[in-house]
């Protein structure tokens, strides 16, 4: 059927002129797959003669056309066989959400690298993360996760237990705290930070400077809260210049914004050693 058809096509085509691409719809087949072949025809005989016992040249192409049967493969069951699937039974990994748990045998599953921290949590890439519960979340990854809940388990599957814990745990120290959360997400970006680069600016140093003589000589919580607070207002407006320049693309200033962001964050955790 599928021959008859495509004869019957191609006759037309060659007949009239018809572009190749409005008589013949084949899915997943270009034109230039089958060009060569028809311009190799020298002279395109009817269909009666096509019927005759010894078929000319043009009638043993069309007889003898074939197609690769991957070519009328569905898309769908190559996207399916691209998918991730589970180790253990072979369940294909489900498109929206994260596949660190199977969920038809509730095998642990090896560590994605290709997966960042903000898709464990099922959050977009963005620096402002709004009041999004991360502890909740976390707890939640712990609870199917922890090497302790697999001690069960094969050696196997205990071992990814223990890389995916202990990746669940960094993804959720780096995204709770804006700083490190900057330093992350311009990683992403391809912008490696230094957080041991030294800032030239002389009014800043002579800021920290200051800063720091005064919690050395602060006589009581009191008067180091208040200097807690001063640096959790800097931290806050650095905060917001980074995710400025972060929307901007604007990374030398968001880099610049992180080096400050370090140096108040740094005086606040001498602060608390303190109280």
């Amino acid at each position: 059927m599928l021959k008859t058809k495509l004869r019957s096509s191609l006759f037309y085509v060659l007949r009239t002129n018809t572009p190749l691409s409005s008589a013949i719809n084949f899915p997943n087949v270009s034109n230039s797959a089958l060009s060569p072949q028809i311009s190799s025809i020298s002279q395109l005989p009817t269909i009666s003669e096509c019927s005759r016992p010894s078929p000319s040249t043009a009638c043993e192409f069309l007889d003898n056309l074939s197609f690769s049967s991957r070519v009328f493969c569905s898309r769908s069951a190559e996207a399916s066989d691209l998918k991730p699937r589970c180790w253990n039974c072979g369940a294909v990994a489900p498109s929206s959400v994260v596949f660190l748990v199977c969920d038809s045998c509730r095998s642990i599953q090896p560590v994605d690298q290709s997966v960042d921290y903000f898709q464990i949590f099922g959050l977009e890439k963005e620096y402002e993360i709004g009041d999004v519960n991360l502890e909740s979340k976390y707890k939640d990854w712990q609870k199917k996760l922890h090497p302790d809940l697999v001690h069960s388990k094969s050696d196997r599957e205990r071992e990814y237990a223990a890389e995916q814990s202990a990746r669940v745990i960094d993804a959720y120290r780096t995204l709770s705290k804006p700083l490190s959360r900057a330093i992350y997400i311009l990683k992403l970006e391809g912008v490696d930070v230094d957080e041991e680069d030294t800032i030239s600016e002389p009014e800043l140093l002579n800021e920290i400077m200051e800063i720091r003589e005064a919690v050395e000589d602060a006589s009581g919580s009191r008067e180091l809260n208040q200097i807690q607070s001063q640096m959790q207002e800097k931290l806050n407006h650095w905060s917001n210049t980074f995710a400025k320049a972060l929307r901007n693309r604007n990374f030398n200033d968001a880099v610049s914004s992180i080096q400050r962001m370090t140096y108040y964050e740094r005086v606040k955790e001498e602060i608390t050693k303190k109280l």
